[in-house]
């Protein structure tokens, strides 16, 4: 039997043990050498390596730092450093809980390597296996690139049954070294880094969810060809280099049906409170209602912009609505994952759950919406208790001037609506 398959039957068996036995046993099998845990130092820079299916390997970073006397891990792509988790060691293993996307790592020692998986924290669904060194490189690079391919990109994602996505590339790049993002209708890819070797270019994301990996080359003609992998298969990507490269307008893609101006619901909070928009507390007051869920990265970018906003604002007569749909929700799970969410964040207003992380329950729950396609999704509401404006996907800080021009009509948006 194969190392890896060994490791995967292995962690398939034991999910009802304990954490120190299973990662003891792991070690054991993994090392074929006597364990060195007090060699081990966990602080640092770490190269990981996740093989997400047979032949699809996805290298990320991630570091260690140790503050107040307490251990955290941080994901690093690009510019961002984005918080894991706090750090946990036994004597022969490392755990680190990724509460933002309910997943865990859980690794043994191997001496001065790790060797495990991410998985979810409820052991549902087939983990990764996942090996890590301290090494501070993502991609090595043999050759210097061909050319400087900077800049943004008109790109066509296709998918198997031919359906076409527009989206824009956003590249931005230093001798070997690369960084970008793909914007899409539903939100970006977040921060990519990788190189350039020659024209040939990889890039990878990491922050806990799922490792994102794409490749291709560009041309001397302005064109790039590529496929996105994943644990899921690949989607091939072709483009063309464009400075005024953008998306169709995020402001006329979701809307209400006919007849409908405004929202009507009832969900329970964290504590099982319904809350309405009738309620007193919103009336005569702009209200945001963002659609969300813990579980999303693009949430994430929108909660990371959207809370210390509001504790700005909050007295200037607005109010915001989380409308959460979780992967459960089942009370004690949603409870859990929303928590997380407001205290991560620091959340002020007010979260409900509204249902399961689907877009069809988003219609569902909401049946005004005349389409629904992206978490998140950002409805304004008037003093009046009308829409004003629907915000479909989240452009983040990846995205540079898209993610300021987003802020600034936000804010303007906002402005008009309150002195009405």
């Amino acid at each position: 039997m194969k190392l890896n398959s060994l490791l995967t039957a292995l962690l398939a068996i034991s999910t009802s043990l304990s954490y120190a036995q299973n990662s003891t046993i792991a070690n054991q099998l993994v090392a074929h050498k006597p364990l060195k845990a007090k060699a081990f130092v966990a602080l640092g820079n770490w190269r990981g390596v996740a093989k997400v299916r047979e032949g699809l390997e996805i290298p990320f970073n991630f570091e260690i730092n140790e503050k107040s006397g307490q251990q955290k891990l941080y994901f690093r792509n690009a510019e961002e450093s984005f918080e894991g988790g706090i750090v946990k060691q036994t004597a022969d293993s490392l755990f680190v809980k990724l509460d933002q996307f309910d997943n865990e790592f859980a690794f043994a020692i191997n001496g001065d390597q790790l060797t495990g998986t991410l998985r979810k924290q409820d052991k549902t669904g087939k983990p990764f296996i996942i090996v890590a060194a301290h090494e501070n490189y993502r991609f090595k690079t043999n050759k210097p690139a061909s050319a400087d391919y900077s800049g943004s990109y008109d790109v066509i994602f296709t998918s198997p049954n031919g359906k076409q996505e527009k989206t824009v590339g956003l590249f931005k790049q230093t001798g070997n070294k690369l960084t970008g993002t793909f914007l899409r209708v539903t939100g970006d890819s977040r921060y990519l880094e990788g190189v350039v070797e020659g024209n040939e270019f990889q890039l990878s994301s990491f922050i806990g969810s799922s490792p994102a990996y794409y490749k291709g080359t560009f041309q001397s003609d302005g064109t790039l060809k590529g496929e996105v992998l994943s644990a899921r298969g690949s989607q091939p990507f072709t483009g063309n280099k464009n400075k005024d490269a953008a998306l169709p307008d995020p402001y006329q893609l979701t809307y209400l049906k006919k007849g409908y101006k405004t929202l009507d619901f009832s969900f329970p909070d964290i504590n099982g409170k319904k809350l309405s928009l009738k309620d007193e507390k919103y009336k005569n007051k702009v209200v945001i209602l963002t659609i969300t869920g813990s579980w999303c990265p693009n949430c994430v970018d929108e909660a990371t912009f959207i809370a210390p906003w509001y504790k700005k604002n909050k007295n200037r007569g607005v109010e915001i609505i989380a409308l959460h749909y979780e992967r459960s929700t089942e009370p004690e799970y949603a409870k859990k994952v929303m928590t997380r969410f407001r205290d991560r964040f620091g959340i002020t207003y007010d979260q409900v759950l509204a249902g399961t992380a689907d877009k069809q329950a988003v219609s569902e729950s909401l049946p005004a919406l005349d389409s629904f396609l992206s978490f998140p999704t950002t409805i304004i509401i008037d003093k009046q208790g009308n829409v004003a404006q629907i915000h479909t996907g989240f452009n983040g800080p990846a995205t540079g001037k898209f993610y300021d021009e987003f802020v600034k009509e936000f804010n303007t948006e906002i402005d008009s609506l309150l002195k009405k």
